[in-house]
């Protein structure tokens, strides 16, 4: 192990270390006692992935109840933007200038949001009966404050473990508060089998759907589908034309990991908006909610669209067909048996479509047979969904970036190792 490697590991170790501690501040103000009644009388309607991505956090009322959702929210919103507005189009492929701009304006609408969800978040704990001992403007003040602080400090740190850590720092904090979920959801299960309520049989069921669910995801994440091309260039300036062969490598899920968490936050939207102005109890936009609760047929059919339609014009923005073969052209290559220029274009666009509907297809795959179980087997099955997809996308980024590292200290160049992780993280 290389002295570089060893520091960013320690690096990114005390970074995830801080995070977890932080979960463990509560927010100034809250009653325990009244919390810990208000978690037992509600446990089943604390939002799933939400709770998991922050480690716990939301059930803590801690100050990192908000986790990274903002900066994650503000990403999805400008690259939904840059797909429809030319501007941002154009500013996003401005090289690093632009990769900058873009940051910045995410931070700013991220740090936007968390004012927004803090105060709506401040506001309902205070009208929480019991839950807070003095309210007033001075707790809404304090809680809206520490929240929004919490939430700036974890992009802060998020940037910090990307640049001195191994791995993104942002995908790396979903990871551990996903996987603290997750060994307690195991315990659960464990706990059933052990109290006679699971059978033996359905316990390795689970375990061998949860092995295969791995599978398929690192088989995914890592396939390609290549596509033949042939370059031709004069040598010396001569007049002859000399075949050279090549290939370009698309990546099966060129979306990764983000139709999968747009859907989720989509999905959220309609929900907290009809809590918010429907009684409990009473009305057909109460009936709405929960059907759209997950699990519902409503909510499945929302999560198959959402995904497509996403997973669709994500991967045309990354790889626009269009300027594809432009730049194939002009470097002199060709597919095989296919003029350049516009039969190229349209090549390109039928085979990128099609790839992108097997990855959104394997992306659909993955986030409803978790909900099916549940909802219908009545099967505790806890590990699948985009919890799964984040932990195992996040350790072959890991292992990538290692690679990288330990061929730096034996004198690889830069070029092979930016190609060792692509080929390796996608």
């Amino acid at each position: 192990m290389t002295a570089e490697l060893a520091r960013r590991i320690a690096f990114t170790l005390g970074g995830l270390l801080v995070f977890r501690l932080g979960t463990y501040i509560p927010i100034p103000g809250i009653a325990p006692d009244a919390l810990h009644r208000i978690i037992s009388q509600h446990h089943d309607g604390l939002p799933g992935l939400a709770d998991a991505a922050t480690g716990g956090a939301i059930q803590r009322v801690s100050i990192f109840s908000l986790g990274i959702a903002p900066y994650l929210s503000a990403a999805i919103i400008l690259q939904l933007l840059a797909l429809v507005i030319p501007r941002f189009h154009a500013r996003s492929r401005c090289g690093e200038s632009g990769r900058r701009a873009m940051v910045r304006y995410t931070v700013g609408l991220a740090i936007l949001l968390a004012l927004l969800q803090a105060y709506g978040i401040s506001l309902a704990l205070q009208n929480a009966d019991g839950l807070v001992r003095e309210p007033g403007p001075l707790f809404l003040l304090t809680t809206t404050v520490s929240l929004v602080g919490g939430a700036v400090f974890l992009i802060w740190l998020a940037e910090q473990m990307t640049l001195r850590g191994i791995g993104n720092g942002l995908a790396l904090l979903l990871c551990v508060g996903i996987l603290a979920k997750f060994v307690a959801s195991i315990a659960s299960t464990a706990e059933l089998a052990r109290l006679g309520l699971m059978s033996g049989a359905a316990l390795l069921v689970l375990a061998a759907l949860a092995v295969a669910g791995v599978a398929l995801i690192v088989v995914m994440e890592r396939a390609r589908r290549i596509l033949p091309l042939v370059f031709t260039h004069r040598p010396g300036g001569g007049a002859g034309l000399t075949p050279q062969r090549g290939h370009l490598a698309l990546k099966l899920n060129g979306a990764g990991i983000i139709p999968a968490i747009a859907a989720a936050w989509l999905a959220s939207i309609p929900i907290a908006i009809v809590g918010l102005i429907a009684r409990p109890e009473q009305g057909w936009l109460a009936a709405a909610l929960r059907f759209m609760q997950p699990g519902k047929p409503a909510h499945m059919v929302f999560t198959v669209v959402v995904v497509i339609i996403v997973a669709l014009i994500y991967t045309a923005f990354v790889v626009d067909p269009e300027h594809a073969a432009e730049s194939l052209r002009a470097r002199g290559g060709a597919f095989p048996g296919i003029a350049p220029g516009e039969a190229s274009t349209d090549h390109l666009d039928r085979v990128v479509t099609s790839t992108t509907l097997v990855g959104a297809a394997y992306l659909v795959l993955m986030l409803l047979m978790p909900e099916a179980l549940i909802a219908y087997a009545k099967v505790p099955y806890y590990f699948g969904g985009a919890s799964a997809l984040i932990m195992v996308c996040v350790v072959l980024d890991i292992e990538a970036q290692v690679r990288g590292l330990v061929r730096t200290g034996r004198g690889t160049n830069a070029h092979e190792i930016d190609s060792s992780r692509t080929a390796g993280g996608g």
